[in-house]
Parts: C-alpha cells; structure tokens; sequence
C-alpha cells in the first residue's frame, strides 16, 4: 500500500479521535481559537478576516484581547477605514508588529468599502487580491466566516500533518495542497481547529506529551525520535588488557 493511501486510511480515526478531544458536539463554534471564538460570537466575515492578519506572530489570548478592544469601537469596514490610525494602534497594541498592522487593516477596510460595499468576498480568488491576506488568511476567513470548507495551513497544522505521516512536505503551503489532496472534503472545516488544538495541547513543538497520544503506532516524531531516545544504551565493552 502508497504511503498517500496508508494516510487516507488513517484519517478516519485520526478525526474521530480529535473531535472527541476537542470538539465533542462536532460545532466548530466550541473551538478555543482566536477565529473561533469569533465565529462563535459574531459569525462575522470581516472580523475573521481582521482577526486572522491581528494573528500573525501572536498567541491567541493577545489576538483575542486586541480584536475585543477593536471592535468595540469600529465594528465594521466603514468605521476602520475612517479611523484614526493612531487610536487603533493603541487598540491593537496587545499583537505583534501593531504599528504595521493598524495601516494594513484599515488599506483592507477601505478596499472592502470601496470594491464590496463593505462586505468581505467569499471566494478564495478575491480574498487573495486583497492586500495582507495570503492563502491561510483566505481560507480562515472562507472556514471561519464563511462555513466553506478549505484547510488554513499554520505551524501548528504544517507539524502535525507530518508527524503523522498524512503528508511529507517542508513548508506550510505544501502542506495545504498535499493535505486538501489527501484528507476527504467532508473532513476540510475541522482540520484547522482540531489540530491547532492538539498541536498545543499535546503534539507541542518542543516537549511534545506522547503519552496523551493515540496516535504513537504511526507517528514519525515518535518512530524516529521519541523512541530511539528510550532505547537503553548497550555499554561499551572496553578491550581486555593483557
């Protein structure tokens, strides 16, 4: 068996598992993300796509701290396009690189006013024209404020997907094509969530905790990391002397 169909094969029970860890009502809504509790708040296309760029470079609890500020003043594209720049640097101040950001979103906001009448584009090709948004940003906001399946791609999905042997890439782009190739549509709206969640909670970067896992018998960081590491050492012999 093609190591693609020994992926697909596994992908199954590689879901099952997951929603049953972190999504147990198959809601994406009950995420603990960022762009999910967002979703699950507003359902809100332009908050996805603003809190998707505030993300970049930043833990969620910053994201979700500045965009709550942000909001609260300018809720949507024709209030943040006529900002003052100034106040939504210090709205935003809790994310990386804010001083950068506050121009970016607001360039997006009077674009969107200008082109969509306010509204955010659902599909994939106009969402790449705007400027800022890259294919993880487009698909977040297709996913998160959209409900269309797609799978965004962040170091959390890039590591995990090849830990497990669903994919072999070594960037996060590769991974979207190799992952949208190999896990069946039905599955591309949690994909995101499911192992953002499990890639922080359980297949960490660095220290990642193995024994919660299910997933050991097929994992490549365990086969040829994690295990070699607890194999016990043959000693030496040291030559006879004579």
């Amino acid at each position: 068996m093609s190591t693609s169909a020994r992926a697909r094969d596994r992908i199954p029970a590689i879901m099952r598992d997951l929603r049953r860890r972190y999504l147990p009502e198959g809601d994406l809504r009950q995420g603990t993300t960022a762009l999910a509790k967002i979703t699950a708040q507003t359902e809100d296309p332009f908050r996805v796509l603003v809190g998707t760029i505030l993300s970049q470079r930043t833990r969620d609890e910053m994201t979700e701290k500045a965009t709550d500020q942000l909001f609260a003043a300018y809720p949507d594209a024709a209030a943040l396009a006529a900002a003052d720049t100034a106040d939504v640097e210090r709205r935003i101040r809790p994310v990386g690189f804010y001083r950068q950001k506050a121009p970016q979103i607001q360039r997006v906001s009077r674009i969107l006013v200008e082109r969509y009448a306010g509204r955010v584009p659902s599909t994939y090709e106009e969402l790449m024209d705007l400027p800022q948004v890259g294919s993880k940003t487009a698909n977040c906001v297709l996913v998160y404020g959209f409900g269309i399946p797609r799978i965004p791609v962040d170091t959390h999905v890039h590591r995990v997907s090849n830990r497990l042997g669903l994919v072999t890439t070594k960037t996060p782009e590769k991974t979207e094509d190799a992952l949208m190739a190999v896990v069946p549509r039905r599955y591309w709206l949690a994909v995101n969530e499911l192992f953002i969640e499990f890639g922080k909670d359980v297949c960490r970067p660095i220290g990642p905790r193995c024994g919660a896992c299910s997933f050991s018998s097929f994992c490549r960081h365990y086969r040829t990391v994690v295990s070699k590491r607890a194999r016990p050492r043959t000693p030496r012999r040291r030559p006879s002397r004579r």
